[in-house]
């Protein structure tokens, strides 16, 4: 017979019992009976539930379940009667005894019936003999009647529960049925419902004479497939937690917009680099220029540039003009945050002290866009401030930092950055790729960036910077950058999009 066949015989003889009867007193008996599964009977109880063709109330039955070693006691009786009848009436020596009914047996029929005085061993002549002609497998008996009851708690005494389970024959388990009654809409035939009101029913009388299956208020709603986090976002917030764990301070980085005297002067970059030029960095056109920086420090940092100081040339008279260190533009990279929080360092009161800084966001190179390349893209910044800091104290803090990501292989090369030196590419080996990638690049501010600022001679600035989209993209097995960040990314992966450790 089908399952719809089954569900339509299930339901007919439910609502036959209780139109007769008046209830189901429990629906696994009354499963039993009519040799349907209870699973099945459940499922159409739900069903006229629905429509409120019956009422439930929910029971519960416990209930011994036999295990295994219980069933073979059934079939063979309990170790102790087996050791008992193994024993003849002349005696049996335990080499003997064991060869009959089997060690494991013979372990514990032996101290059953040593402890009932079935049995005696004679230090004589070390042979065990019986100390009465019969005995009753009380332990038998109780488990058949534990069967004979379906498992039934009142099969048995209380001491003879204790019995089942202090030698783990059976374990106790509970059953949940229901006893149903009639419900509002009862009756013996349940006709098809209407699911809702259409035009055709109102336009004649037809809705009339139809049955409308109620609302469900309190059923649940479809999942809403929002709120899932980006993967740049994912892999965002990984570094950002092994950052902080390493100690690092978050820096306020909101401000796109920034003048080109931090973003480039304040870094020692001279104003004749070709960073600066509108090939590689976007121009405010309005506000075209900021309206102000901090005038002591710009005049230190005007200095610097044309004459130079702590053993540098500068970049030569003429070379630094107010009105480029004051054109708006938007940031090329966090570094230029960076320079303004040492520079807060350096001048707050109490003077300077030792600070670790960190930045993950948005910058701007104006840059053709390709595969790889992007006009926006996120950069990821640490900086160490602190007294004799050394190239060696740069290598350990990127080593733990890309150690605590999951990047074990590493090399450093000796690189060129305007504002630091010395400086150094980051490569680490990808085991996908099976090549050594540069995954960023570091150095040691130079101190034509940090003596203007006002920060002490023996103070040493340590940083690293690498983007956040070049590692996603190698996880998540991206080779197009416009899959990973813009409007026509796949939705379906960012919602799908696992957290993958480096």
């Amino acid at each position: 017979m089908s399952v719809e066949a089954d569900k339509t015989r299930a339901e007919a003889l439910l609502l036959q019992t209780i139109g007769s009867e008046g209830s189901v007193a429990d629906t696994y008996e009354f499963s039993l009976a009519n040799g349907l599964s209870h699973e099945l009977v459940v499922g159409v109880m739900k069903s006229l539930l629905v429509d409120a063709f019956v009422a439930d109330t929910e029971r519960s039955t416990s209930f011994y379940v036999l295990k295994d070693e219980a069933k073979s006691f059934l079939a063979q009786g309990s170790p102790e009667i087996q050791v008992f009848r193994a024993i003849p009436a002349e005696g049996v020596d335990r080499k003997a005894l064991e060869a009959a009914v089997g060690a494991a047996t013979l372990k514990v029929g032996q101290g059953a019936c040593m402890k009932n005085k079935w049995i005696r061993l004679d230090k004589a002549d070390g042979k065990f003999y019986r100390n009465v002609e019969e005995v009753k497998d009380e332990v038998t008996e109780m488990l058949r009647r534990v069967e004979q009851a379906d498992g039934a708690l009142s099969a048995v005494s209380n001491d003879e529960a204790n019995t089942l389970k202090r030698r783990k024959l059976a374990e106790v388990r509970t059953r949940k049925s229901y006893t149903l009654s009639k419900g509002v809409n009862f009756a013996l035939q349940r006709k098809k419902q209407a699911a809702g009101l259409t035009k055709e029913m109102l336009d004649g009388d037809a809705w009339k004479k139809e049955t409308f299956k109620p609302y469900n208020f309190k059923t649940m709603g479809l999942t809403v497939g929002g709120g899932h986090l980006h993967p740049l976002m994912k892999v965002r917030a990984e570094f950002r937690r092994v950052l902080m764990d390493m100690g690092f301070q978050e820096m306020p980085t909101s401000r796109f917009v920034e003048s080109s005297f931090w973003n480039f002067d304040s870094l020692f970059q001279p104003q004749s680099h070709p960073a600066r030029d509108a090939h590689d960095t976007f121009f405010l056109s309005q506000p075209k220029y900021c309206l102000t920086v901090p005038e002591d420090y710009y005049k230190r940092v005007h200095d610097m540039h044309e004459n130079g100081g702590f053993d540098s040339i500068g970049h030569g008279r003429g070379a630094f003009k107010r009105e480029t260190s004051m054109t708006n533009i938007l940031r090329t990279h966090t570094t230029a945050i960076s320079a303004q929080m040492l520079y807060k360092l350096a001048n707050q009161p109490g003077g300077f002290t030792p600070q670790k800084y960190f930045s993950i966001d948005r910058v701007f190179r104006n840059e053709s866009m390709d595969a790889t390349h992007l006009a926006e893209f996120h950069q990821v910044e640490g900086v160490v401030a602190d007294y004799d800091l050394s190239l060696g104290d740069l290598i350990g803090i990127i080593k733990a930092f890309f150690m605590k990501i999951g990047i074990t292989q590493m090399r450093f090369k000796p690189a060129y950055n305007p504002y630091t030196e010395p400086s150094m590419e980051i490569f680490a080996f990808h085991p996908d790729l099976k090549k050594w990638t540069e995954i960023g690049n570091s150095g040691v501010f130079r101190p034509e960036m940090l003596r203007p600022m006002g920060l002490p001679e023996n103070v040493r600035v340590i940083a690293w910077g690498l983007s956040l989209e070049r590692p996603t993209m190698i996880k998540y097995r991206l080779n197009n950058i416009r899959d990973l960040f813009g409007h026509k990314i796949d939705l379906e992966q960012t919602r799908s999009a696992k957290l993958y450790r480096y």
